[in-house]
């Protein structure tokens, strides 16, 4: 077995015991997670506009508290955390976003180009993040799996058949959700 599949079955292992009520697993859990959640919040705020004052470790360990406040998560595995994970930074930002705009009535939204959110290519043409979080938030109304598919696959940037693995569907399935989803955001982003 290598390095990688032995640090994913430690990590899920520890999540198992996480779940059955053992705190110590969660000291032995996060110097493994650490990075990965390092690289997702430093993923999340490269997209930001470049004044954005929250820092990457101020957004690891928000999320981390959101991570240790989950009581009732039965962790199903790496990618089950990392997707909670991402989804507790989305929501962060989002807050963030959100309380800058309303200090500012109208000031600069945050923006990051449409390409780079859901990999559409569209020309020059920008958005904030509020209003991809609106988006998905539609979305998850219409077709609450390609939502998942989508903060899975562009949030927490799992493979397609991590993200397969993590909503217990096939990878075909994952790729034909993710597809018809990107469609759909690019639709309504660029109305």
């Amino acid at each position: 077995m290598n390095q990688p599949e032995l640090k994913t079955r430690n990590i899920t292992r520890m999540l198992h015991e996480w779940s059955d009520g053992k705190p110590e697993a969660l000291d032995e859990l996060m110097p493994l997670v650490y990075e990965e959640l390092h690289r997702q919040a430093s993923r999340y705020l490269r997209r930001e506009r470049r004044d954005h004052t929250l820092q990457t470790s101020a957004l690891i360990h928000e999320a981390y508290l959101k991570l240790v406040d989950q009581r009732n998560v039965r962790w199903q595995n790496r990618a089950h955390f990392f997707a909670v994970a991402a989804q507790a930074m989305r929501r962060i930002l989002v807050d963030y976003a959100r309380t800058k705009h309303r200090e500012k009535r109208g000031g600069n939204d945050v923006q990051m180009p449409l390409e780079e959110a859901v990999s559409v290519a569209v020309e020059e043409k920008a958005f904030d993040l509020i209003a991809l979080d609106e988006a998905l938030t539609k979305l998850a109304a219409v077709d609450p799996q390609q939502a998942r598919v989508v903060e899975l696959k562009y949030f927490s940037d799992l493979s397609l058949e991590e993200t397969a693995e993590a909503l217990r569907i096939s990878r075909a399935t994952a790729a034909r959700e993710w597809n018809v989803a990107r469609a759909w955001l690019r639709r309504e982003l660029t109305r």
